[in-house]
């Protein structure tokens, strides 16, 4: 599936395009134009053939003054494009481990595995000394695993991580627990109360750890 996304795509600067689309919320035609260096008209023109093909979606923004901004965002179609930790042999592993060791042992499996990594990055975080610069390390190591993520900072000045891409979606769909590991971990990590909501658009997951 993913090989038939790419030959539509790599012939012109649409790959270009989806990245900076998979690391927001969604961007106005004039916004990429401006990240991409081309022009509107051909920026424009890209976005109505991936809309038709079903690659993005669209949604309005309010504005001050005059009609609310038109923006496109990706669409989970676009998903396969993406690194995904999830696998059928994955899951048929912990099933398998269900199966011989009982109920309970997938979540075991999975605390072990999260907490684990927990401590590897704990050795990268300890020099860190500013909240700011930790969740900034944080970060790259969530996106060398796939989670594409940033660090931001919402209106009201909360600082927060987002991970624009979730590899682990398929998994989570199975054995909720990781959720709450996942944020229990980061938690420690930071040594800050955090908060973890997902938000889903046209099938596209985005998950945000809000550090209070």
């Amino acid at each position: 599936m993913a090989l038939n996304i790419l030959r539509n795509m790599l012939h012109t600067p649409v790959m270009e395009m989806i990245r900076h689309l998979k690391h927001s919320p969604g961007m106005t035609v004039g916004e990429l134009a401006a990240a991409m260096k081309m022009s509107y008209m051909g920026v424009k023109q890209h976005c109505v053939e991936l809309e038709k093909k079903g690659y993005l979606d669209t949604f309005r923004r309010p504005v001050p003054h005059g009609r609310p901004e038109k923006l496109y965002r990706l669409t989970g179609k676009l998903d396969p494009l993406f690194p995904a930790v999830t696998s059928v042999m994955l899951l048929e592993i912990l099933s398998l481990a269900e199966r011989i060791f009982g109920p309970a042992a997938p979540e075991k499996m999975l605390h072990t595995w999260f907490h684990e990594k927990a401590e590897r990055w704990a050795l990268k975080l300890e020099k860190e000394t500013l909240l700011e610069n930790k969740a900034i390390v944080l970060a790259r190591l969530r996106s060398a695993d796939g989670h594409m993520c940033v660090v931001e900072t919402d209106n009201s000045g909360t600082l927060r991580l987002v991970d624009y891409h979730v590899p682990l979606a398929e998994i989570m769909e199975k054995y909720t627990v990781i959720s709450e590991v996942e944020r229990d971990v980061i938690e420690r990590l930071l040594g800050q109360p955090v908060e973890r909501t997902m938000e889903v658009h046209s099938g596209l997951k985005r998950v945000i750890f809000r550090i209070h």
